[in-house]
């Protein structure tokens, strides 16, 4: 799962060119959106189109599962595992 976690953080650094982080920086647990890494609705759109490219999971703006799992980037890596 730790692989998981490294690629997610290196597709949010690549996909939002986040110049200045590392994976590193990104906390596993903490919050992608608001208070956490401080991401938007338009990161968002351009995450969940990275992750359906990347993992070809079909993703859905108007499900509760598809907004809870991109909470952060546990959430996320366990979503993708369940969808694989």
């Amino acid at each position: 799962m730790q692989k998981l976690h490294n690629e997610i953080k290196t597709i949010i650094i690549d996909t939002l060119n986040l110049e200045d982080i590392t994976p590193d920086d990104i906390e596993t647990q903490a919050p992608l959106f608001g208070d956490g890494l401080g991401l938007d609705s338009i990161d968002a759109l351009e995450l969940g189109l990275a992750i359906k490219n990347q993992y070809g999971i079909v993703l859905s703006s108007e499900s509760d599962e598809t907004k809870k799992a991109f909470y952060s980037v546990e959430t996320l890596a366990n979503f993708i595992s369940s969808q694989q």
